[in-house]
């Protein structure tokens, strides 16, 4: 394991314990706290998507088709 790897656990046990710490209710809310924040960061990264495919959309550099075209594109892809 590198210097890296072994801070990195040892750093995430600490957190660990300080989280085991807390009374059952604490736990609750930080957890809730950091379901929350995911959450919000995975609607951001939804939306910084649907920008770039938008613009792509407007550029004309977005592909449109069904689900047969993809696949066609993949397979056609891969054999060049």
């Amino acid at each position: 394991m590198t210097q890296d790897a072994s801070s990195q656990t040892s750093s995430f046990q600490t957190v660990i314990e300080l989280v085991e710490a807390l009374s059952e209710e604490e736990q609750d809310v930080l957890f809730s706290l950091i379901q929350k924040r995911r959450s919000a960061d995975r609607r951001q990264e939804i939306l910084q998507r649907s920008i770039q495919v938008q613009n792509a959309f407007n550029l004309g550099t977005a592909k449109v088709g069904t689900m047969q075209d993809l696949i066609a594109d993949i397979v056609g892809d891969s054999e060049e």
